[in-house]
């Protein structure tokens, strides 16, 4: 890997541990940090796909009161990292690397602790500027506890790099076949699991038949991508035109959602 990438993957990973703050442009969802150092490290296809394995994982992470979410922006760029060093861009190595991220995230709520109790400290320091009406020292404040945020996954980001490609090969091929194979499983597991736990935020009885509808379609294989985008959209203007009208027979009183009022009628 060339300096001015090793530059631009640490780039990628400053911005990304400052976005699982902000959530402004999201650097640090999976799709966007492996793409992104795929992108860097001239290796776009196996970044993308790493990057779309994990996002189904990611999609159902979401921080709930005093609970945090694992990391994904730590687990997003050292899992792209440990990839793209291997030099393996294949299913099972993109699968290994998944398994990795997750353990990776889990030690990712370690370093957010650290930041976050260093932080308590810049707080009661932009309270006392805040009296004394300070207000240049609460920006320097708030801007060096955001610059804490992207050294979290700077840090350990650029401590890969310094690890020779040759040692990471290495360590991966000196794997047994047993803990390879068990990665892969889990790998193919993450996606399960990310579905499973977006359904379970999103699941009605009123959008349960477009799930049904979804698993019909996806195993028709003469049907692409673009088709069954083309199907889930005309859906979506179909429930929204009905919605306009109503269940019920048509009938203005409707509750809004026709699927539901049709089953009511039932």
């Amino acid at each position: 890997m060339s300096i001015i990438s090793a530059i631009l993957v640490v780039i990628v990973a400053f911005l990304a541990g400052m976005e699982g703050i902000l959530d402004q442009f999201q650097f640090h969802q999976p799709i966007i940090a492996c793409t992104l150092i795929g992108l860097a490290t001239g290796n776009l296809t196996g970044g993308v796909m790493l990057g779309g394995t994990l996002q189904f994982l990611a999609l159902g992470w979401a921080n709930i009161g005093a609970a945090v979410a694992p990391d994904a922006a730590l687990a997003s760029v050292a899992a792209a990292i440990i990839l793209v060093k291997g030099g393996d861009f294949s299913p099972a190595a993109i699968s290994v690397a998944s398994g990795i991220a997750i353990p990776l995230a889990v030690a990712g709520l370690f370093l957010t602790m650290i930041v976050r109790t260093i932080s308590v400290g810049l707080v009661h320091g932009a309270d006392a500027a805040a009296e004394r009406g300070d207000f240049a020292t609460i920006e320097r404040l708030h801007i060096i506890a955001l610059c804490l945020q992207g050294l979290r996954i700077a840090i350990p980001a650029a401590a890969l790099l310094a690890i020779p490609a040759e040692a990471v090969k290495a360590a991966l091929e000196a794997m047994p076949a047993w803990l390879v194979g068990g990665m892969q499983v889990g790998g193919g597991m993450v996606v399960a699991v990310g579905f499973a736990m977006v359904i379970n935020m999103m699941a009605t009885r009123e959008v349960w038949p477009f799930f049904a509808l979804g698993f019909a379609f996806a195993a028709i294989s003469n049907l692409t991508l673009i088709a069954l985008g083309a199907i889930g959209t005309a859906l979506a203007f179909i429930y929204l035109n009905l919605s306009k009208k109503g269940g019920n027979g048509g009938a203005v009183s409707g509750s809004g959602d026709p699927i539901g009022d049709i089953l009511e009628d039932y």
